[in-house]
C-alpha cells in the first residue's frame, strides 16, 4: 500500500536516510536505491510517496515517487545550499604526492644504510660471517654458482674459490681456479 511522508533526515554521502510516514511517530528506513534513476538528490523536509516493506527485519521505505506537488518549491538560493560542496581530487592527489616525496627525501639518508647491511647479510647469511672481501667486492655474490663453466673471467672464479663453500674449480689444489679455461 502507498504512503505518503516526509524526509527527515538525509545522509547524502552515504546515500541513504529516514522518511517518517505521515500522522505516524515512527521514522523508516530510506536507501537512495529506492528512489527514481536520475533525479535530483533527496533533501530534508520533501513530500515523497512510498510503499513499506515489512519482508527486511525492520520496516524500511521502498519504490519511491515523486511528483511535482509533492516536491517542496526551492528558490535558487535555497537549492544552491542544498547542493554538495564540491571537493577537488586533484589537489588531495597531488598533497598526497607532496607528502611521499617528502618523506622519501627525509628518509632515504637514513634507509641506506640500513638496505646495504641487509643485503650484506642476505648475500652471505648473516652479518657474523660475512668476509671482508664479500663487503669490500660488491661486483661478485655466492649464488650457487661452483664450477668454471659457469664463470666468466679468471678474476670471477678466483673471487668465488676464496669467498664461497663448495666450488669445485680448482681440480689440482693449487690455488688457482679454472686454470685450462681462464687462468691458464
Amino acid at each position: 500500500m502507498r504512503t505518503h511522508g516526509t524526509v527527515v533526515r538525509w545522509n547524502e554521502a552515504r546515500g541513504f536516510g529516514f522518511v517518517r510516514p505521515a500522522g505516524k511517530d515512527l521514522e523508516l528506513f530510506i536507501h537512495i536505491s529506492a528512489f527514481p534513476r536520475g533525479g535530483p538528490a533527496p533533501c530534508v523536509g520533501e513530500l515523497i510517496s512510498f510503499e513499506i516493506d515489512t519482508s527486511a527485519e525492520k520496516p524500511r521505505g521502498i519504490n519511491v515517487q515523486r511528483t511535482a506537488a509533492l516536491q517542496p518549491k526551492a528558490t535558487s538560493r535555497t537549492a544552491r545550499s542544498r547542493q554538495p560542496k564540491r571537493s577537488f581530487p586533484i589537489l588531495s592527489w597531488m598533497a598526497g604526492a607532496l607528502v611521499v616525496v617528502i618523506a622519501v627525501t627525509l628518509l632515504l639518508p637514513r634507509l641506506t644504510p640500513l638496505l646495504s647491511a641487509t643485503s650484506a647479510m642476505t648475500a652471505t647469511g648473516s652479518k657474523d660471517n660475512a668476509r671482508p672481501s664479500q663487503q669490500s667486492t660488491p661486483r661478485y655474490r655466492c649464488d650457487g654458482r661452483t664450477h668454471c663453466s659457469q664463470m666468466t673471467s679468471c678474476a670471477e672464479a678466483t673471487w668465488f674459490i676464496r669467498n664461497c663453500p663448495s666450488t669445485q674449480m680448482d681440480g689440482d689444489g693449487d690455488g688457482v681456479p679454472c686454470e685450462t679455461q681462464w687462468c691458464n
